[in-house]
């Protein structure tokens, strides 16, 4: 129970918050607690703990920990305490003072929710819910032009999460029907015995659905001018927290469960790499002391 309690202390708080708490007080006391407890499980790893939901489609809420897992929700942690550290006093925010703090905490569930969940229902659903509270975040305490930039990074952002919806609902579907099931650990061992077909078309869908959230090159123009619009703590949270979530993806979800199929599509990914390194060195080449940096895919 302490990772579920990992993911909805932020909620609670978000809640508190909303009723009318102090902000800041609230989401610091909230994202301390989470560091502490998250020291705990990296103390003693919590045994893996699942709650059937809808067992004929094979949904449950299941939350579990490894070392992959591990390290992300306590890099999670630790980014989460700086940023609401760093965020203005309530009384400084010209707009919506709880709610700012709320978006916060409302992405610091998401993300934790995320890296947590062994259900890939849940494993999506969390991550969505930690972008939602990114885009007003951009749109209404950004800065610049932070209305183009929100919209741009909404658009990139729900395109590529579309993409990757088709794609883990494909992978779904291609499983035979007596064994479909949202459980990883459950696809993993089919993945093992053979019994997931290799899909191109559906390796393909996942791989650029996070491709676009890691702003891999050619999909990367939201990202810098998100993070330049974008208050201190939410460009913490989105380039320390969220942007990690489509690496992990592609380690947990994509070539576990579909190997052969990714080395199919092996050189398109290192043609799209080999992208986002030339871009980065011809824009690196480009500056100078007066220019302004262009879009980076980084």
């Amino acid at each position: 129970m302490i990772l579920t309690a990992l993911i909805f202390i932020p909620i609670v708080a978000t809640i508190a918050i909303l009723l009318g708490l102090c902000a800041k007080r609230t989401a610091l006391l909230a994202t301390a607690v989470n560091l502490a407890l998250t020291l705990w499980i990296v103390a003693a790893p919590p045994a893996f703990y699942s709650f059937p939901l809808l067992p004929e489609w094979g949904l449950a809420y299941s939350v579990g920990v490894d070392g992959l897992s591990l390290l992300m929700l306590l890099l999670t942690a630790l980014v989460t305490l700086a940023a609401i550290w760093i965020a203005p006093p309530p009384g400084k925010l010209e707009r919506y003072p709880n709610l700012y703090y709320a978006c916060l905490l409302f992405i610091v569930a998401g993300a934790t929710g995320a890296f947590a969940s062994l259900d890939l229902f849940f494993f999506y659903a969390f991550h969505e819910l930690a972008l939602i509270p990114t885009f007003l975040l951009i749109g209404i305490w950004g800065h610049g032009d932070r209305i183009t930039a929100a919209w741009k990074a909404t658009v990139y952002l729900a395109l590529g999460s579309f993409v990757l919806l088709l794609g883990l609902l494909g992978l779904y579907l291609s499983v035979p029907e007596a064994s479909r099931t949202f459980s990883i650990p459950a696809l993993q061992q089919l993945a093992a015995q053979g019994a997931i077909p290799q899909t191109s078309w559906v390796y393909l869908c996942i791989l650029l659905g996070f491709g676009v959230l890691i702003s891999l090159f050619p999909f990367h123009s939201w990202a810098a001018p998100a993070y330049a619009s974008a208050p201190a703590p939410a460009a913490m949270l989105h380039a320390g927290v969220l942007k990690k979530f489509g690496l992990y993806g592609l380690l947990r979800v994509a070539l576990p469960l579909m190997p052969q199929a990714a080395q199919q599509w092996t050189n398109l990914l290192l043609l799209l790499l080999a992208g986002n390194i030339l871009y980065v060195g011809l824009v690196t080449i480009a500056q100078n002391g007066s220019t302004p940096c262009l879009a980076s895919p980084a």
